[in-house]
């Protein structure tokens, strides 16, 4: 479908009305030539290719004594604002692993066995159920307040978390503290939409795919020490005093339009219907890909009108977004460019295999090299290490070149070829490789954390970078979850299928032990009980087969990825930015939607990497 190009603009009373951004951090810049006055003619170098037809990339870049909006803050304004976002974006990155080497202390000290599923699975169901609402919700009352919002549920979800009296009070402040880390996660990366434009903000998500990976990498690590030499309460006083800081920071030093909208007009404007259904239909498949293969078995009628009903569900879903919300908070229309989609589909297979490193390779070194929890942890840090040095350092070259496109290819094929690698490890420690094959997987983790972020920014009206962000985020989240049972399931099945050689070697009972729903659990247990180095190892390298069909599917994974990736097309990258002004006036209906795809035409409309783009579908 051609895109029209009778797209409302910021004309030039609006213009008049704003101010350039010098020390109050409140600005805009013209969006193009004046209403009614013709623009420029493109020079040959600004015309990029998008999908199989040509685009004329921007309206030439503004002079020297226009001023960027950017340009109008300080750098010690800069530095400010990201260490303010990213120290609250640490937290919430940092809880996901913080607590997984607490988990046995803490389920012993409520005498409790079910904390070994839901202080974790809290947590995330939480997170990626509420994700898609933070940005609609952000389009409607500004992105400050509602950024300081889910600070401050984040905090309140850690205070109780550190005050737990029993399991279940710390299973409902764990779901509390998801709640503010998935407003957190989404709104960071609107925030930084907002503040840069196109071309520099590749190098501040960089940042953010940093803060990721060392929060990945040392959440373990901190969260054993304190464990071991504090207390597990430690996991959660931790983030009081830098959660309070952060939100302190971002009051002084964060400055984005605060369009005031009315309580009432607000609260009319919310696709409560929407939310409703995609919290609720998230839960409920989440909730059976938890329980499947764990608390009940996968073909349990438990486990199956979990995942069908939620199903059903997101389906009603997609048909309230389409035909019901006046403002959904998942336009249909982010789906209408094929490079959207293509960013989605990178976002995805991305998710799946980053966290398989992050969840599955501590399991190599416990089970297969038979490392106690703390030192996995340190173990794991040459991949930690590898994909933040890898995810800045893309930042900082996107910005340079304003190209994206070939470290997201490059990245994929890192990405195969170092899973491939992982299932070459073997069931014997050889540092060298395990070293090496890290860092490979890392490099190849790293330049995608964010680059199809930008490259989804590219298709998309300005007003939906919001919605588009935390549908970036929601199907990451996703694909987290799928991929963490996805990897269990193949794990339990190849320990199951070694039963019956392990039961001739082992004997009944240790082999037990080893079987598809226990061995992931009986890592400590095996190591405690099989005295003898020989059944030691014959259940070590039976971990190490699961564990390797395992790393396999992953680099298959990656390669659907990349070949996803192939459909992403590059755009150039402006260096212009507008101020974006949130608010009811400024938020797309889906009224509007239907009014732009009633005016047929085929004019191409003009791209500059900061707009809607891009060879669109019929949706």
């Amino acid at each position: 479908m051609a895109v029209s190009d009778d797209e409302p603009r910021l004309g030039d009373k609006e213009l008049e009305q704003s101010t350039l951004h010098n020390g109050s951090l409140n600005g805009s810049l013209s969006d193009g030539p004046a209403e009614g006055q013709p623009s420029a003619p493109p020079d040959e170098k600004d015309v990029v290719e998008t999908g199989t037809d040509a685009h004329v990339a921007a309206a030439p870049a503004p002079s020297a004594a226009e001023p960027l909006y950017e340009d109008g803050r300080s750098t010690l304004q800069t530095v400010l604002i990201m260490v303010s976002l990213c120290s609250a974006l640490f937290l919430g990155a940092l809880d996901v692993t913080i607590v997984t080497v607490a988990i046995p202390t803490i389920s012993a000290d409520f005498h409790s066995t079910i904390g070994y599923t839901w202080i974790g699975s809290s947590y995330l169901l939480a997170n990626a159920a509420t994700a898609p609402s933070w940005g609609k919700i952000s389009d409607i009352w500004g992105r400050k307040p509602v950024l300081l919002g889910a600070v401050a549920i984040f905090w309140v979800g850690s205070l109780l978390c550190a005050v737990s009296i029993n399991m279940t009070m710390l299973i409902v402040a764990r779901a509390v503290q998801g709640v503010g880390s998935g407003g957190i996660i989404i709104l960071v990366n609107v925030c930084i939409g907002d503040l840069f434009s196109m071309r520099r903000r590749g190098q501040y998500y960089g940042f953010t795919g940093l803060v990721w990976a060392v929060a990945g990498g040392i959440g373990p690590v901190v969260g054993g020490a304190l464990t071991q030499h504090a207390t597990w309460r430690w996991c959660f006083y931790l983030n009081l005093p830098i959660s309070g800081a952060g939100f302190v920071l971002l009051v002084l030093v964060l400055r984005l339009h605060n369009p005031k909208t009315p309580l009432r007009a607000g609260l009319a404007a919310v696709d409560w219907l929407g939310s409703a259904a995609v919290c609720a239909g998230t839960l409920l498949v989440l909730l059976g890909l938890t329980f499947g293969g764990v608390l009940y078995p996968w073909a349990s009628p438990a486990v199956v009108v979990l995942i069908v009903v939620g199903a059903l569900v997101l389906v009603a879903f997609g048909v309230i977004e389409a035909r019901v919300a006046r403002y959904p908070i998942i336009p249909l229309r982010l789906f209408r460019a094929r490079v959207a989609v293509a960013s989605f589909v990178c976002c995805f297979f991305h998710g799946v295999v980053f966290v398989a490193g992050s969840y599955y390779l501590p399991l190599y070194f416990q089970a297969v090299l038979g490392a106690p929890p703390l030192l996995s942890g340190v173990y794991v840090l040459p991949y930690s290490i590898g994909l933040s040095v890898a995810s800045a350092a893309t930042g900082i070259a996107i910005k340079k070149t304003g190209v994206y496109r070939p470290f997201i290819i490059g990245g994929f094929v890192l990405l195969a070829l170092g899973f491939g690698l992982l299932a070459d490890l073997g069931d014997r420690a050889h540092w060298a490789k395990i070293v090496l094959y890290e860092l490979v997987a890392a490099l190849g983790v790293g330049p995608n954390f964010q680059a199809p972020l930008l490259s989804l920014h590219t298709t998309v009206d300005r007003r939906d970078i919001a919605s588009a962000t935390a549908t970036f985020g929601f199907v990451r989240q996703m694909a987290t979850a799928i991929s963490i049972v996805l990897g269990g399931v193949v794990f339990q099945n190849r320990m199951q299928q070694q039963h019956a050689a392990l039961v001739a070697t082992l004997g009944p009972d240790a082999a037990a032990l080893l079987s598809g729903r226990n061995a992931a659990a009986s890592v400590d247990a095996v190591a405690t009980l099989l005295t003898d180095p020989a059944a030691r190892q014959t259940a070590r390298t039976a971990y190490w087969v699961a564990l390797r069909t395992m790393f396999a599917l992953y680099a298959a994974l990656a390669g659907v990825g990349l070949l996803g990736s192939l459909f992403i097309t590059q755009t150039t990258l402006s260096n212009e930015h507008v101020d974006h002004k949130t608010g009811l006036d400024g938020m797309r209906s889906r009224d509007d939607d239907d009014d732009t795809k009633s005016k047929k035409t085929n004019k191409a409309q003009p791209t500059h990497g900061d707009g809607a783009t891009g060879v669109k579908w019929e949706v």
